[in-house]
């Protein structure tokens, strides 16, 4: 998933406009962007989203954010998405990994009452909107089998540790959040996860978000959340590899093919290329939407 578009689960018309965005998953919202008083009927509006969704390959992922475990709204939530199958559940303010295993008996419990399969609605949690989350990001690693993406968020942790402002003068994040974006990265990765970078919250700014996009990408993250759909062109086409990036990756992984397991160093153009020229091309090739086993030239 390259753009995760976040939709007011408030509002049937900017779900059907969001499902239009070309945005590789909708993250439809029952926390921030609604209302105490519109939680309820939040929750119905998604649900019945959920019901009459496209969900075939090539329409959106669809990702509920359900309000915090400490919020004692969750249960509702859960109850009322969980059997429209969402593809994940969106957990914000994660503490640590315990917080994981909460969710995942939750989900279960939802799951095996709408007669749903164990564990096929995954997980992605927002991990940098407390202090104790940045503070615990290793236990998030092996936590549950749920877990597919950490992303990490600037506006309620600047709430959290009570900062002024979450960037500089000069646009610039200051070194708690360059903190938390790096802990994003580096905890996505210890867990073999998909990192999400946070949202570009200057809608009108393409030229902003196009640089903190190329960013995400050189520094290893797999995609972007977008508030507005104007920003889904941007964000998908600076996460979408190049044409000359996906054929070397292609020839990467084919060379390792032909020279077997065992196979370390070898030689591609003139330069040497080993294990870790391999795991960078499989992440190009992914990516890209490269199967396995579907490689040009390949059976």
């Amino acid at each position: 998933m390259r753009s995760l578009l976040f939709v007011p689960g408030d509002s049937e018309r900017k779900m059907e406009k969001a499902a239009a965005s070309g945005a590789d998953a909708l993250i439809l919202d029952l926390e921030d962007s609604v209302a105490p008083s519109r939680k309820a009927e939040a929750r119905r509006m998604v649900a019945s989203y959920l019901a009459g969704a496209d969900r075939s390959d090539q329409a959106p992922k669809l990702i509920v954010r359900i309000n915090a475990l400490d919020t004692g709204l969750t249960d509702d939530d859960l109850a009322a998405v969980v059997a429209g199958a969402p593809d994940a559940i969106l957990l914000p303010k994660a503490g640590s990994g315990a917080d994981l295993q909460d969710l995942g008996a939750r989900i279960a419990v939802e799951e095996a009452e709408a007669g749903l399969p164990d564990g096929g609605i995954r997980v992605h949690a927002l991990m940098t909107e407390t202090a104790g989350g940045m503070l615990a990001a290793s236990s998030f690693a092996s936590k549950s089998a749920r877990l597919s993406a950490l992303a990490w968020g600037a506006e309620d942790l600047a709430a959290a540790i009570g900062a002024a402002s979450n960037k500089d003068e000069e646009g610039r994040y200051t070194d708690v959040f360059r903190m938390a974006r790096s802990l994003t990265i580096l905890a996505a990765a210890h867990a073999d996860v998909d990192a999400i970078d946070t949202v570009f919250t200057d809608f009108r700014d393409a030229g902003g978000l196009e640089a903190e996009c190329r960013a995400a990408v050189r520094d290893g993250f797999s995609g972007k959340m977008a508030i507005h759909p104007d920003q889904v062109g941007v964000i998908n086409m600076a996460f979408t590899p190049a044409p000359a990036d996906v054929e070397r990756a292609v020839r990467i992984l084919a060379l390792f093919a032909a020279a077997g397991p065992d196979a370390g160093v070898l030689s591609l153009d003139g330069k040497m290329i080993d294990r870790p020229h391999l795991r960078q091309a499989e992440r190009v090739a992914r990516r890209a939407g490269l199967e396995p086993g579907a490689l040009p030239g390949q059976d």
